[in-house]
């Protein structure tokens, strides 16, 4: 446990420990609002990854507590590339967000990766949520894909193209100075 500020307090906690429920329930509703089903719905999403992925020696699941309750989080599981990590479930609560949490949660994931002896970073986000992106480039993730070409954001749009091309992929080379 870290203590963040007077309040805040990180912890690594198990995905079906009672106090990370608020961060899925939470995030259900964001992906069933911006996405709906078009990556095949948010359960299939949810639960694409077994709660052992996210735990040591492989993975953790990181919370920001603000007086005991989940304010954020994230975590990190192994990833097919040897060496990489990738970010899974960033979360800030709708009523915590423009306080630099998501941020303090990136890097904290960043930091007990590279503890795990984890080389690189791997994330993709959706392009429904452009504050995510903001968030990863100001992190100083290289984007891998062409900033000249954002992707659409219309679900009507977005139905017509393949699911492999609809995600922001993102990576991050641990111990890199940006």
């Amino acid at each position: 446990m870290t203590t963040v500020d007077d309040r805040l307090q990180v912890v690594r906690v198990h995905p079906r420990d009672e106090v990370a429920a608020p961060l899925f329930a939470e995030l259900t509703v964001e992906y069933s609002t911006r996405y709906g089903d078009l990556f095949g719905g948010v359960a299939s999403e949810m639960t694409r990854f077994p709660a052992e992925e996210f735990l040591p020696p492989d993975g953790e699941l990181v919370l920001i507590l603000e007086d005991g309750a989940a304010v954020a989080g994230g975590a990190f599981r192994r990833h097919q590339d040897p060496g990489t990590a990738e970010v899974k479930r960033m979360w800030t609560s709708s009523a915590h967000r423009r306080r630099g949490l998501a941020r303090r949660v990136l890097a904290e994931l960043e930091q007990r990766a590279a503890a795990r002896g984890y080389t690189r970073m791997y994330l993709t986000t959706g392009p429904r949520q452009p504050e995510a992106k903001s968030l990863y480039l100001a992190a100083g993730w290289t984007p891998l894909f062409d900033l000249a070409h954002p992707h659409p954001t219309d679900l009507a749009v977005l139905r017509t193209l393949p699911v492999g091309s609809l995600a922001y992929a993102f990576e991050k080379l641990l111990g890199d100075p940006r």
